[in-house]
């Protein structure tokens, strides 16, 4: 089988740059503000939360999902799935019976955008993560590099999509609130970052008595978008003692700036080879 010669070195050149850029630069990065700080992003409150759920059903309208028909209950653990994008549950702590909230959180440096090659899982200007359908070529690289094991695949959809909330992005960026904040009371706040870090620090130190001295998501895995009260320590809660502070997507850059150029060029050849073959191979089979 005769090979088109240019076509293969535009199909190397092509992908080669493509590696190249993402060896350099690591995750693509959203076109942010001088500070972070500026990000969108909500307050949770489980000091006040009563786990009614008002905010979930309101999350399951909102994005055509079915209306969650199980409760929070003390020992089972509820997880967001591909119909459900947030989820209340409830834990037994020293404190008694405290509610959390869980779903995306909406990092500020995300693992699962730093690991999409397509760019689908991006990283807003505005501070939400979002998931881009046109782009995204299934590979589901960003279910596993999340540590919070956030995105879901609809594996039984003829026309699977990832779920995930994406904090109501086409309401953001029409002046409007997500619509768990609108629906709930007092549990959520939102704002930017800074004005959630000043409201926390305000509840804190007005009512010391009912919180811990600590904003979760404020360090954990690099800043979230996502941060959370509560009256006692997060691993009562269920949150993950293993997710480290630091950002993951900051580990991948030393890691790509050590790789050998082996391991990048022969993948590149491969794909090249590749491209360059499947116009010749469509040609012959169309003939035939």
């Amino acid at each position: 089988m005769t090979i088109d010669r240019r076509k293969f070195f535009k199909s190397i050149a092509i992908t080669g740059m493509s590696i190249i850029g993402v060896k350099a630069s690591g995750a693509p990065k959203a076109e942010t503000d001088e500070h972070d700080s500026e990000f969108y992003g909500i307050l949770y409150d489980s000091s006040i939360c009563i786990g009614c759920q008002a905010c979930e059903k309101a999350c399951a309208k909102a994005h055509g999902l079915p209306e969650p028909t199980d409760k929070p209950e003390k020992g089972i653990l509820r997880k967001t799935s591909e119909n459900q994008r947030c989820v209340i549950n409830s834990y037994e702590t020293s404190q008694g019976e405290v509610y959390v909230r869980n779903q995306c959180m909406h990092c500020d440096e995300p693992a699962c955008a730093a690991a999409c090659l397509t760019q689908a899982m991006y990283k807003t200007k505005e501070g939400p993560v979002i998931w881009r359908e046109n782009k995204c070529m299934g590979c589901r690289y960003c279910m596993i590099s999340c540590p919070f094991d956030v995105p879901k695949f609809e594996y039984g959809s003829t026309n699977p999509k990832i779920q995930k909330c994406d904090m109501c992005y086409d309401r953001i960026i029409e002046g409007k609130k997500p619509v768990c904040v609108e629906t709930c009371g007092d549990a959520l706040f939102f704002g930017t970052r800074q004005e959630l870090l000043t409201e926390a620090r305000r509840r804190i130190t007005e009512i010391p008595e009912l919180y811990l001295d600590s904003i979760y998501g404020k360090e954990v895995a690099g800043g979230t978008g996502y941060l959370y009260l509560t009256p006692v320590t997060p691993d009562e809660l269920g949150f993950d003692k293993r997710i480290q502070d630091s950002s993951y997507p900051a580990l991948t850059k030393s890691f790509l700036y050590s790789v050998p150029s082996v391991f990048i060029l022969v993948p590149t050849l491969l794909l090249g080879i590749h491209e360059a073959t499947k116009s010749k191979k469509t040609k012959d089979e169309n003939y035939d």
